[in-house]
């Protein structure tokens, strides 16, 4: 096989210059930051599916320039070993191009898609995600309960992935001792109600979404509507009938429910879809068939919680969300993941369904929902 020639950019342009074609292999949101001048871009798999289509004859010169120059020398040997005698790859790409001062040109494209490829660069590149995987995203719609320590920064994370449609509820107002750990709030939003705070902040970050404030308590009257049109639910609630609510109504949706919890200095993480997986995967009752009494969960109110705690749980239920939403990875259902800061230390427990579980054991009928404040006895969460 023929060494292929690596060319400098400089070298690259004189060829440019003396009639050799330049192409730009990168995918098409790749060259949306820029290209270098004179390039034609066909993406490489593109280029190599129909070299003729894009080419000129065998022996015509041709000069590849990808991002780094690794994808262009690859491609290079691959029309070479078809028959292309004539080509060349950039070495250092387009990275040492803008290094050398030459000129760039952005491509054709509309604000939406320039929007588009930039925002989302990174997650462009992943072969998980990809523009398929984006899209996905962007028409996917979750359900935030709370815009506290762990809604506000699950909702940052969700709103910057690009999760097009966030629905927040929350029926409170922000306080100033909420600031160390709902970092969606400023000082400036003190006696604000929550959920317009952080509308707000979501849109200043990502002005594209759609993000639906709901200032509302969360009860089994607007349960239902509240989970119309969702694809997955974030607990981040802060007490027990929430969260017995919301299993139960997840699970009589078929909508994965991804949980969280935090006290003092320890979380933990799970996800409860006995809704989609009845007989296979647990449900919130499955892990607390009742719940403990008051005195043995203090809210953070009364038991305080570490303020760096909270962003690293909600972090790991955005996680789990966008897992979910793209249908990639091992979710967390049928695991609890507990958390332990101050030893930093990570455990998991694997969590099995309740054959007796008197909500999501196969066959039994959805009960309806409870009156869960008499069935938590009022007893609060971390």
């Amino acid at each position: 096989m023929s060494t292929i020639p690596e060319l400098t950019p400089a070298q690259a342009r004189e060829r440019l210059a003396h009639g050799a074609l330049l192409i730009d292999i990168r995918e098409a949101h790749e060259r949306a930051t820029g290209m270098a001048e004179g390039a034609l871009g066909i993406a490489k798999g593109d280029l190599q599916a129909e070299p003729d289509a894009h080419l000129p004859a065998a022996d015509g010169e041709v000069v590849l320039i990808c991002q780094s120059g690794r994808r262009s020398m690859e491609a290079a040997v691959f029309l070479w070993d078809l028959g292309y005698t004539n080509v060349a790859s950039v070495h250092g790409g387009t990275t040492a191009w803008r290094g050398d001062g030459l000129p760039l040109v952005q491509p054709m494209q509309s604000d939406a898609e320039r929007d588009f490829n930039e925002r989302y660069s990174r997650h462009l590149l992943l072969p998980q995600l990809g523009i398929e995987g984006q899209k996905t995203l962007l028409a996917s719609r979750v359900l935030v309960l709370g815009a506290g320590g762990l809604g506000a920064p699950a909702s940052f994370y969700l709103a910057a992935a690009g999760v097009g449609h966030l629905r927040i509820a929350d029926d409170d107002v922000v306080d100033r001792s909420n600031l160390h750990r709902q970092i969606i709030h400023t000082d400036a939003s003190v006696g604000e109600p929550k959920v317009l705070s952080a509308r707000a902040r979501l849109l200043a970050l990502n002005p594209s979404l759609d993000v639906e404030a709901v200032q509302a308590r969360v009860t089994s009257d607007n349960i239902d509507t509240l989970l119309e049109g969702v694809d997955v639910v974030l607990d981040g609630s802060d007490n027990f009938p929430l969260r017995y609510l919301l299993n139960d109504a997840s699970l009589q949706h078929g909508i994965p429910l991804v949980y969280g919890a935090v006290e003092r200095f320890t979380g933990q993480v799970s996800v409860f879809d006995a809704g989609r997986q009845r007989g296979t995967a647990p449900c919130y009752r499955c892990l607390f068939p009742e719940p403990p009494p008051p005195e043995f969960a203090p809210n953070c109110s009364e038991a305080g919680v570490l303020g760096v705690l909270p962003g690293m749980v909600g972090l790991l239920q955005a996680t789990e969300v966008l897992k979910l939403l793209l249908g990639i990875g091992e979710p967390l259902i049928g695991r609890l993941l507990t958390f332990d800061a101050l030893g930093m230390r990570f455990r998991e427990t694997r969590l099995r369904p309740d054959p007796g579980c008197p909500l999501c054991a196969p066959g039994r009928a959805f009960p309806g929902y409870i009156d869960y404040a008499a069935f938590c006895s009022g007893g609060g969460a971390a």
